[in-house]
């Protein structure tokens, strides 16, 4: 029964590192489509997002399995509610993903973004793309310090939507009120995107160690 157990856990650490390269590449490509005004890879993002919740729906079917067929206790359970709560932020990582795609694609064929903000959105594509890349390493082997510096990393994406917004409330902004809108929305995508893979970073501290991420920060001083 031990080696079906530890065979489950493999299964949803796969799943989970399938997860966390797709919605990794996802980010990348809608970016790409957003600056780019690429409707090709705009609609590929939009397809593809059902293959993320279809994992997804994997994971939640193994963990229930797992639970049902092995009762796990203690850190074993952890470990398997902790995948749970690790999935269902990739996913949400999926969609988000998709809401920069399906607004890349809306304002096709024309730039979903004029020039000024490129840069800024770049930024977070960016700070994203490295966030995203950490999980990925993290799902295939834990390190509490390395997970505890997501959280510096979505600083650095709230610093850059609070540039978007500087540039876009300028009494000099000739888009008008939808162009900020479109863009008001986009950062939200792109910060909710660094808000999950903070999540799942104190999912992690917490299967490393037992404690909450506050927990663990007060521990260490």
């Amino acid at each position: 029964m031990r080696e079906e157990y530890q065979a489950d856990l493999v299964e949803v650490s796969r799943l989970l590192v399938t997860m966390a390269e797709s919605v990794r590449a996802a980010l990348r490509k809608a970016t790409s489509a957003l600056l780019t005004a690429d409707l090709e890879s705009a609609q590929a993002v939009i397809q593809r997002d059902a293959e993320v919740d279809a994992i997804y729906e994997q994971v939640e079917v193994k963990v229930a399995d797992t639970i049902a067929r092995q009762a796990p206790v203690a850190s074993d359970l952890r470990r398997v509610i902790t995948a749970l709560h690790i999935a269902a932020d990739l996913e949400r990582m999926g969609d988000l993903a998709e809401h920069v795609a399906k607004t890349a694609a809306r304002r096709h064929p024309s730039p979903a973004v004029p020039a000024e903000l490129r840069p800024t959105f770049k930024g977070m594509a960016e700070v994203a793309d490295e966030m995203a890349e950490k999980i990925t390493t993290l799902l295939g082997k834990p390190n509490a310090e390395m997970a505890a510096q997501l959280e510096k990393d979505d600083d650095a994406i709230d610093d850059l939507e609070r540039k978007l917004f500087k540039i876009m409330l300028a009494d000099d902004w000739p888009y008008g009120a939808e162009t900020a809108i479109d863009g008001a929305l986009l950062g939200r995508f792109y910060e909710r995107y660094a808000d999950h893979a903070v999540n799942i970073g104190e999912h992690l501290i917490y299967l490393i160690t037992g404690e909450t991420a506050g927990q663990a920060q007060v521990t260490q001083n």
